[in-house]
């Protein structure tokens, strides 16, 4: 009985973000909606500069493999990380294959979105993060897979941590124009 209310509370909540109308002049077809539990997160895909990854994550969001995944890694003034539809923790990554790393001239600033990946820069999968700061330091080191264009103060309030306790969690991500 808790467990059927903690849903029905947790569907409550999002059931504002769920009505939330896309941004004007959005790209459907290369966008993400991640409605989390702290509200919605609209991701204009960059198809023009990684379009394997791009094609990942939008292959991902239609299996559902993102729902229900938490925010495992969130570090003030850095970014926020996700991604992790295996385990849930940052340790694992989907049944497809590696990606070849798509890597641009595209600075990583406040809002930007990257693919996460271990020290080999062809080994991204799954995980992406999103910027909080800029981050020089990443420049020409991952690939930026997209911007965030409605939603940052969303991204704001997630829970901080690494590991975070209780996280914050994307509740349901689908293609933009896949939603009806």
């Amino acid at each position: 009985m808790i467990r059927l209310l903690a849903v029905l509370g947790a569907l409550m909540l999002a059931a504002p973000a769920f009505a939330q109308k896309l941004p004007a002049n959005l790209d459907k077809a290369n966008a993400i909606v991640i409605d989390t539990t702290k509200g919605r997160v609209v991701v204009q895909l960059r198809t023009d500069l990684a379009p394997n990854h791009a094609e990942r994550i939008k292959q991902l969001a239609r299996d559902g493999y993102y729902n229900n995944v938490p925010f495992h890694r969130v570090i003030d003034g850095f970014m926020a990380q996700t991604g992790d539809g295996k385990n849930f923790n940052g340790t694992g990554g989907s049944k497809y294959p590696n990606l070849k790393a798509e890597f641009s001239n595209v600075p990583f600033t406040r809002g930007v979105v990257g693919m996460a990946r271990a020290s080999d820069p062809n080994s991204a999968n799954s995980q992406f993060f999103i910027m909080f700061n800029d981050y020089p330091s990443l420049n020409g080191k991952y690939t930026v897979i997209g911007n965030v264009v409605s939603g940052m103060d969303v991204v704001d309030k997630l829970k901080r941590g690494e590991p975070v306790q209780n996280p914050d969690k994307m509740l349901k991500v689908q293609v933009a124009s896949d939603i009806k």
